[in-house]
C-alpha cells in the first residue's frame, strides 16, 4: 500500500526534469509524414516489414465469364489465366542532418521539431510523387521521354479542357481543367468496369484553384458538406473523392511547366513498404555534433494499365495533362 503520509513538495518528476529526457524523434517524424501523405493513404499497400528479399510477387488472376448451361450438357470449365506482376523494393531514400553542439545549446527547441516535421514532409512527398509518376504507365504507356504523349492511335494521356484530345508532350498542348474532362475520364473508367468504391481524383493547385472557381462546384450538392475543401480534399465530384496535393507530377512536356491530373482506382497501383519510418541519431564526436537521420523503404508498381476495356486488366487510372 502506498504511503500517502509521505508527500514530498519538491521531489523530481518527469515535468521538473523535463529538460534531462530526451525527445523521441520517431514519433514527431512518422507524425508528420502521415499528416502530409495523400496518394499513398489511397492505394493498395501491401506491408513488406521484417521480411528479406527485394521483390514482392503478386499474382493477377484474369477474370472470368459466365456461360450459358446446355441442358444435358456439361458445364464449361474456364481455364486458369493468370500474370504475375513483380514489385521491386529498390527506393530508400533518408533526410539527415548534422547538429553542432554549439546549436543544441544555443537554439531553441523549436529547431528540433522543424527538423522532424520537415522530415516527415519531405519523405511523404518523394512516396507521393514516385506513385503519382506512376500515371505514365497508364493506358498502356511506354515508360520513356514521352511518357504522356500519344503514340500513333495509342494515347497515354488527355488534355484538361475535353478529356478526349490526345496529350502531346512535345507540342504542350496542355489544357486547363473542365466539367467535360472530367466527366469523360469518370466515363472511362466506367467502361473498364472499375468500381465505383475506392476511386480518387488527384488534381495539382492550379486545377484545385479552377475549380473552386466554378460554382457548381463550391455547392454543397456537389461537395458533400460546408467545409469540405479543407487540407487537400476538396469534397465528392460525382460521387469520387478529390484531393489536391502539390506533389501532382510536374515537369512534363516540352516546356516542362505541365502538371498531371490523376483518376482511377485504388487498386490501380500499390506501395510495398519494408522499412517504415525509422529515425536515429549518433553523436559524431569527430564534428562535435549529432548526426539524424530519417529514412524508409518501400517500392511501387502500377497494377492494371491495359489501353482495352476488355482486357482483365483493363487501366484503373487515366491522367489528364494540365498547365502549371
Amino acid at each position: 500500500m502506498a504511503n500517502t503520509a509521505f508527500s514530498p513538495t519538491n521531489s523530481v518528476t518527469t515535468t521538473s526534469a523535463a529538460n534531462f529526457i530526451p525527445e523521441i524523434w520517431s514519433d514527431e517524424i512518422v507524425a508528420a509524414f502521415k499528416k502530409n501523405l495523400v496518394l499513398a493513404n489511397l492505394v493498395k499497400r501491401m506491408s513488406f516489414k521484417g521480411k528479406k528479399g527485394d521483390t514482392v510477387n503478386i499474382p493477377s488472376p484474369a477474370r472470368g465469364t459466365a456461360n450459358a448451361k446446355v441442358a444435358t450438357d456439361a458445364v464449361t470449365l474456364i481455364a486458369e489465366s493468370d500474370t504475375n506482376i513483380q514489385v521491386l523494393i529498390n527506393k530508400h531514400f533518408e533526410y539527415s542532418r548534422l547538429i553542432e553542439d554549439i546549436v543544441e545549446v544555443q537554439a531553441l527547441t523549436s529547431l528540433r521539431a522543424f527538423y522532424t516535421e520537415d522530415a516527415g514532409y519531405a519523405l511523404a512527398r518523394r512516396m507521393d510523387t514516385d506513385l503519382v509518376q506512376l500515371g505514365r504507365y497508364f493506358n498502356g504507356a511506354t515508360v520513356g521521354t514521352n511518357d504522356y504523349a500519344t503514340s500513333n492511335s495509342s494515347t497515354k494521356a488527355y488534355i484538361g479542357s475535353d478529356g478526349t484530345t490526345a496529350y502531346n508532350s512535345t507540342s504542350s498542348n496542355a489544357a486547363a481543367l473542365t466539367d467535360a474532362a472530367i466527366r469523360r475520364t469518370i466515363q472511362r473508367l466506367d467502361d473498364n468496369d472499375v468500381p465505383m468504391d475506392g476511386r480518387f481524383f488527384l488534381i495539382p493547385p492550379s486545377s484545385r484553384n479552377t475549380l473552386m472557381g466554378l460554382a457548381r462546384y463550391t455547392e454543397q450538392a456537389f461537395v458533400g458538406n460546408g467545409d469540405a475543401i479543407r487540407n487537400g480534399e476538396i469534397g465528392q465530384l460525382y460521387g469520387m473523392a478529390v484531393f489536391s496535393s502539390s506533389n501532382a507530377d510536374s515537369g512534363a512536356g516540352n516546356s516542362g511547366n505541365d502538371r498531371i491530373c490523376l483518376m482511377g482506382h485504388r487498386d490501380a497501383m500499390v506501395l510495398v513498404e519494408q522499412l517504415g519510418i525509422r529515425s536515429q541519431t549518433q553523436y559524431k564526436q569527430e564534428y562535435l555534433g549529432t548526426l539524424f537521420t530519417a529514412d524508409t523503404i518501400y517500392g511501387v508498381k502500377a497494377l492494371r494499365t491495359s489501353a482495352t476495356s476488355s482486357a482483365a486488366d483493363a487501366s484503373a487510372a487515366f491522367a489528364l495533362a494540365v498547365p502549371a
